[in-house]
């Protein structure tokens, strides 16, 4: 079983003070662990991704322990429209996944007064393995600069261990 990202489990508050008019997004959720790890608490969660085998054990999952939720079968990555325009969500959970041509969009989802968890790879990233295509890392204080503007709650960029990787994360508030 995965477990929930640190960065998610040791800051719930800010998540659980919301009003969750909206719910949240766990954008390119894989298996839903975090997401999952919300729901729990009660809190309704979209699980958006493009593997569909993946959503369908989220759904299950979500019926079997009567838990907030639904899946959203998505490929964020087409170029040919934005599937998160018109959506809103109270806040929106990205973890191990950079698409560069989406962070305006997932900017826009989130409500004034809303929430982002973001946690990715960095440059350095490529001195324990994958990934290492440049696409798919974050370079120095990039991710402080993609939600300049929003109150930093929380903002680390560096190695982490357990497994042995580096990253950038953050929790933001959009004003």
């Amino acid at each position: 079983m995965a477990y929930a990202a640190s960065l998610l489990v040791e800051n719930l508050d800010p998540l659980k003070q919301l009003s969750m008019s909206y719910g949240v997004l766990d954008l390119a959720c894989g298996c839903g662990r975090n997401g999952l790890e919300l729901a729990k608490y009660d809190i309704p969660v979209t699980f958006a991704d493009c593997d569909e085998g993946k959503l369908n054990a989220i759904s299950a999952r979500l019926e079997q322990e009567k838990l907030p939720g639904n899946t959203w079968l998505v490929d964020l990555e087409k170029t040919e429209s934005n599937p998160l325009a018109q959506k809103k969500f109270d806040a929106c959970l990205v973890f191990n996944y950079l698409y560069r041509p989406g962070l305006d969009s997932i900017r826009d989802a989130i409500i004034s007064g809303g929430l982002i968890y973001y946690e990715t790879f960095t440059l350095d990233n490529r001195q324990y393995g994958r990934p290492n295509n440049l696409s798919y890392l974050l370079f120095p204080n990039e991710l402080k600069d993609i939600f300049k503007g929003w109150e930093i709650l929380y903002y680390f960029e560096g190695e982490l261990s357990s497994p042995r990787r580096a990253v950038a994360n953050i929790i933001a508030r959009k004003p």
